[in-house]
């Protein structure tokens, strides 16, 4: 599925279809894009391996190296599904997050994955992984992280995530992912969410904006710099942030700026921000959630 005669933005999608079995709507929303771009880059990718009748024979490992970040892609996006799924009933599904871990756990034993940037991959879904049993309530409801008991989360995983980032930082390589697992480790390793080092959050956001630049990263560094020196200073960061058409329609980019407005005493700014969040979130459980949030935030 990841042939490096495909497309590299068929690739994904063609994947997440063919092996995952995720429905078009579900890579759509994932992706952030359109339902029928989806239906094109599958298109391009079954026209491309018909015309490819060597396709599916042994491949030189140099040929493989080619397809590795398309398949560490691949699986990080199917992780993601898992860890907070945008259109599910259920908000987490934790098979997808295991089986991610598995494939990716598959790909560091192969010689040509057996890379940095895939110990990286594995550091950031085992982090995330130990979470995951204290992100949900008695009801199936989602817990923000200032509200999980931190002493349920799973002391292997944590062990794991640690012992593949210092493996992952034994080379000066620096990919998307060793970022991630960056953030997520300080989150984890915090003694409690008031002592989190928010300065080193935002640094990493900020190298991940250098990596991998997207305004959601920006967004992400923007409530980091928030913690840091307060709503009003993360909001005047947003103000610099000119959100593209897919941005705009994402429930993220509302829901943080109502945060930080209501914080920053921008009430109605914040409100109008909270409920275009609300109106946007995917599930049911997202928008409970939110709604638990931004009330919080205006009484901040």
């Amino acid at each position: 599925c990841c042939h490096e005669e495909i497309a590299t933005e068929s690739r994904l999608v063609f994947a997440l279809k063919t092996l995952c079995g995720f429905s078009t709507s579900e890579i759509a929303a994932r992706l952030m894009t359109s339902e029928a771009n989806v239906q094109k880059r599958l298109q391009r990718a079954r026209a491309r391996l018909r015309d490819l009748p060597s396709a599916f024979e042994a491949q030189s490992i140099e040929s493989l190296r080619d397809r590795l970040p398309s398949v560490q892609g691949v699986i990080y996006v199917l992780f993601n599904e898992g860890y907070l799924s945008v259109t599910a009933e259920h908000a987490i599904r934790a098979e997808l997050c295991a089986e991610a871990i598995r494939l990716a756990t598959v790909l560091v034993a192969h010689p040509v994955g057996a890379v940095p940037s895939t110990f990286a991959l594995l550091a950031l879904m085992h982090l995330h992984s130990a979470r995951l049993g204290a992100r949900q309530d008695a009801t199936g409801g989602l817990l923000l992280l200032e509200e999980q008991d931190r002493a349920s989360w799973d002391p292997q995983q944590l062990q794991l995530g640690a012992t593949w980032l210092a493996q992952a930082a034994q080379e000066e390589t620096v990919t998307r992912f060793h970022a991630e697992a960056g953030i997520a480790a300080e989150h984890c390793f915090a003694p409690s969410f008031a002592e989190t080092n928010w300065a080193a959050i935002a640094s990493l956001y900020a190298t991940l904006e250098r990596i991998d630049p997207s305004p959601l990263h920006t967004v992400s560094r923007a409530v980091a710099v928030a913690q840091l020196e307060g709503p009003a200073v993360g909001l005047a960061m947003l103000e610099t942030v000119v959100p593209p058409a897919w941005l705009e329609r994402h429930f993220v980019w509302d829901a943080v700026q109502a945060d930080l407005a209501l914080r920053a005493g921008k009430v109605e700014l914040g409100q109008r921000h909270r409920e275009r969040a609300l109106a946007s979130a995917p599930s049911d459980a997202i928008r409970a959630a939110l709604e638990r949030r931004l009330i919080g935030s205006a009484e901040h």
